[in-house]
């Protein structure tokens, strides 16, 4: 039995491919479909399921093109009604991979169709727990991102509960817990930087699974969540109602545009200029009005919280050789709309004399010194409100505007003044940047890495508080 973790750090998720024998699975797979299917080849198996823990929200599954070119059987648990064809399996049915076993276990709550697959070893024994968004490593599944549904989150809360106690509770400790993302995932609030862990350890440590009630339980798991990116139920749609073929999404992207053409393409198509190389890159040259969301980073997620339309049409300026990685990355999330990519980069469109822009930055060092004798109008923190209250720059004339709400608080960033703008590192900031400029804010400054070289610089910043105990 080969059981192996395929973890993508952009989205903090986890595929697996277990294996017995000559046939495998694959759980939770990402929109491209060829290294689960390589993976199999090389290993001499055939994939005979595709294994779904539910309707995800955070991502577009590559459940659809691996049935298709595999021959490999779609499963989703109870409760699930997907529009394509797929095993809808029963509670406590048992699929069978080789010489191992997979038990389904409903456990709904963080979506009624949750789903978590028990694997049983050759010997009959219970060896590990594939839980999706139901139980993560430090952490539950966030009761707030199900497909449209009659059921408040204090009543998924509730179900969530019951499953947990009812269903994963009840198990040995010597299991291994493997879930659906880690740490850096908007799907629970608390998630471990681990990506597994016992199930023993897990009910030592997990606040979730302590000893409390229902009621203390849906409060503690309801409390504190923020609003999820706005690109969380279109993906969860896609995931039910079905998607176009990663293939052809690709063919269509990556495809190299001169600066005339993409010149072309951007004024007949109305389409968005998406920047994903390094903000130092970007900062020192850009095309015009373009945007900054660099691969480097969190970059699906950022372009699933500020780009509010799917369908929107997208041409990329890449660095040379990720421009096939740019392409597929958007449409993990669902941007199926790319265009094509500035051949040659912005090297290129620099060289063939087209106007060109840049962002003012400054060291964190001249910011301080700037700061300390009046000459800074107004600084804009662009990070979380919690990572604000925790610490932050005293004065003021500063300001939190987080960049996940840019696009609902324009009317809040000030015309006529120079604004200092800064995140935790740099990546935020510049993000925030290219967008103001696009909307005609020109007189703008980014603070070289963000408040970690504000601290370093010996700033005067307001006392620590630990995030969790404003929740």
């Amino acid at each position: 039995m080969k059981v192996e973790q395929i973890y993508t750090g952009c989205l903090a998720q986890g595929a697996y491919y277990i294996q017995s024998k000559d046939e495998a699975v694959i759980i939770d797979p990402l929109r491209e479909t060829e290294p689960y299917i390589k993976k199999a080849e090389e290993e001499g198996a055939k994939i005979k399921y595709v294994l779904e823990t539910h309707f995800h929200a955070d991502f577009v599954s590559g459940h659809l093109d691996l049935a298709k070119k595999t021959g490999a059987e779609i499963v989703f648990g109870p409760n699930a009604k997907p529009e394509y064809d797929a095993h809808i399996a029963k509670d406590d049915e048992i699929l069978e991979v080789g010489d191992v076993k997979i038990k389904v276990l409903h456990t709904p709550g963080h979506t009624m169709e949750s789903t978590t697959y028990l694997l049983i070893d050759e010997d009959g024994n219970n060896k590990a727990i594939f839980t999706g968004d139901t139980l993560f490593i430090g952490d539950v599944g966030r009761p707030d991102l199900a497909v449209k549904t009659d059921l408040s989150r204090e009543d998924l809360a509730g179900h969530l509960y019951e499953s947990l106690h009812n269903k994963i509770l009840p198990l040995e400790d010597n299991l291994t817990v493997y879930p659906g993302h880690g740490a850096g995932s908007a799907c629970g609030k608390n998630m471990s930087s681990e990506t597994t862990d016992t199930l023993g350890n897990q009910k030592k440590t997990n606040y979730a699974l302590q000893d409390m009630t229902k009621e203390e339980f849906v409060k503690q798991v309801t409390e504190g969540l923020v609003p999820p990116p706005q690109y969380f139920p279109k993906n969860a749609v896609m995931n039910k109602k079905g998607y176009g073929s990663f293939d052809e999404v690709l063919e269509k992207g990556n495809v190299a545009l001169d600066p005339d053409t993409f010149e072309d393409v951007v004024n007949a198509e109305g389409a968005i200029m998406l920047d994903v190389r390094s903000p130092e890159a970007y900062a020192e040259g850009h095309v015009p009005n373009s945007i900054f969301i660099g691969l480097d980073g969190s970059f699906a997620v950022w372009v699933g919280t500020l780009i509010p339309d799917l369908n929107q049409k997208i041409v990329l300026i890449t660095e040379k050789g990720r421009e096939e990685e740019a392409v597929t990355r958007l449409s993990r999330v669902g941007y199926d709309n790319t265009l094509g990519y500035l051949k040659g980069g912005y090297e290129n469109w620099k060289a063939s004399g087209k106007e060109c822009d840049s962002v003012k930055s400054v060291s964190a060092e001249e910011f301080k010194k700037a700061f300390e004798e009046g000459k800074v109008e107004e600084v804009v923190d662009v990070r979380k409100e919690s990572e604000y209250k925790s610490q932050h720059i005293e004065g003021k004339n500063v300001r939190n505007i987080p960049l996940d709400f840019i696009n609902d608080r324009m009317e809040e960033y000030s015309q006529g003044k120079e604004m200092y703008l800064h995140c935790a590192g740099g990546y935020r900031s510049m993000i925030t940047a290219s967008i103001l400029k696009s909307r005609g804010y020109h007189d703008l400054v980014n603070i070289e890495g963000g408040f970690d070289a504000i601290q370093e610089a010996g700033m005067k910043t307001s006392e620590y508080v630990c995030p969790s105990t404003m929740l």
